[in-house]
């Protein structure tokens, strides 16, 4: 029984972890920087609180190269 419940303790808590990896991932936005120049060309936010733009980026976000 003892063992039971520490193995649905411990799948709770890396399905947790996992869910809340997946979710930081999922928000974070895409920045489009150009190949040629490398300076940012576009920010897509997937997050209604924040706002970012090619003048604040935040510090994680997907790297995306364009034309």
């Amino acid at each position: 029984m003892r063992n039971a419940i520490f193995t649905v303790i411990f799948i709770c808590l890396v399905g947790a972890g996992f869910y809340m990896g997946l979710s930081s991932v999922a928000s974070m936005p895409d920045v489009h920087i150009s190949h040629s120049t490398g300076e940012c060309v576009k920010v897509i936010n997937y997050d209604e609180r924040f706002d970012y733009t090619c003048e604040s980026l935040p510090e994680k976000y997907n790297h995306i190269w364009v034309k």
